[in-house]
């Protein structure tokens, strides 16, 4: 099998085997395949795009680069969320407590930032002495005794992605719902959830700028999910605009608290209930949606995803106290106010 024989086949438009590309993923994550081939396929997918197989195939290969993580350890049905990006969005730092106080093991890789949008990873680790780098054998304890683990994406993760997502960075190749889809799918497999749902952001503020392509991706990525055996769902949501009121690390921490005290924002409120009812019904605590945003409301009401989110911070080396009094997170040395010259509402951000 020929590198050059694959390009020529995609830039023909034909359809490659399963064999192919997996001859392609393990030999470029290797080394054994040079950048310029790897770009010169990347550019022949981009143009001729790949069939569902295809791009399953690609996810799978991806998938199997590196570690493949084994969570059978941990008791009961492993749910996974993940979201396509967006300003202010903090939706994991109150979705998971809330999610775990009902019962679902949260055992979940996180990033840091991408482009113009905060990580989860940045996020927690306003909370003093916060630490993402676990072992896995501590990262399955912690979910077993306390329902809840967040780590930092392991290099050995899906390393055939990370060397494919630099190379399509900068040969224009990134924008392709196969290529996208395959990306995230790739890591979300690899991690070993039970099940997987997703939030993709469409708007001016997010990847997916218009709702078509949205829902493409969304699409895309519950096919391969399904085919690959799991419970998928997806969620389209709006980042014409922030979420919430809040942007920046500590700010946005300050603003899940106050969202697991039932002060939150309306519309970041809603993300996690509509989300966190997807994670209950998947996991089998919740027959319907209905039955699970009563559950979420409940374990917002009496405290319990509150005491949830400290326990998850104390079993990760930080620093409680600050879940309960937010004073104690990091601040800006300079804080200036900006007063409007008028009165009247903001519409737009």
């Amino acid at each position: 099998m020929r590198m050059y024989d694959i390009i020529m086949k995609k830039r023909n438009g034909g359809e490659l085997s399963d064999e192919e590309i997996k001859f392609f993923v393990d030999g470029y994550t290797a080394g054994d395949i040079r950048d310029y081939q790897a770009a010169a396929l990347m550019m022949a997918v981009y143009f001729q795009k790949m069939t569902e197989r295809e791009t399953f195939a690609l996810t799978m290969a991806m998938a199997k680069s590196g570690e493949m993580l084994n969570l059978d350890m941990i008791k009961g049905i492993k749910v996974d969320k993940h979201s396509t990006g967006g300003v202010g969005d903090k939706t994991s730092l109150a979705l998971a407590p809330m999610v775990a106080a009902c019962g679902i093991p949260v055992a979940k890789m996180s990033g840091r930032g991408l482009g113009h949008t905060g990580g989860t990873i940045d996020k927690l680790e306003s909370f003093p002495g916060f630490s993402t780098a676990l072992s896995t054998d501590r990262f399955i304890e912690n979910v077993n005794n306390i329902g809840i683990s967040i780590i930092g994406q392991t290099a050995e993760l899906a390393p055939a992605d990370k060397k494919l997502y630099a190379l399509r960075d900068v040969t224009a190749t990134v924008d392709n719902m196969s290529l996208i889809a395959s990306s995230i799918m790739s890591k979300k497999l690899a991690a070993g959830a039970d099940a997987i749902v997703l939030d993709v952001k469409t708007g001016s503020g997010a990847f997916m700028k218009t709702e078509e392509d949205a829902f493409l991706l969304a699409g895309e990525m519950v096919k391969i999910g399904k085919n690959a055996g799991k419970y998928t769902a997806a969620v389209v949501s709006d980042m014409d605009q922030p979420l919430g009121f809040a942007v920046g690390n500590a700010l946005e921490v300050k603003e899940a608290i106050d969202t697991l005290k039932g002060n939150g924002p309306e519309d970041f409120e809603e993300l996690c209930f509509t989300l966190g009812s997807l994670m209950l019904v998947a996991g089998g605590v919740a027959a319907n949606d209905n039955d699970a945003k009563l559950m979420l409301r409940r374990v917002i009401s009496d405290g319990s995803a509150l005491k949830k989110l400290a326990e998850f911070v104390r079993a990760q080396g930080g620093d409680e106290r600050a879940v309960y009094d937010t004073e104690l997170l990091p601040k800006a040395d300079i804080v200036r106010p900006v007063i409007s010259d008028r009165s009247g509402y903001i519409s737009h951000i």
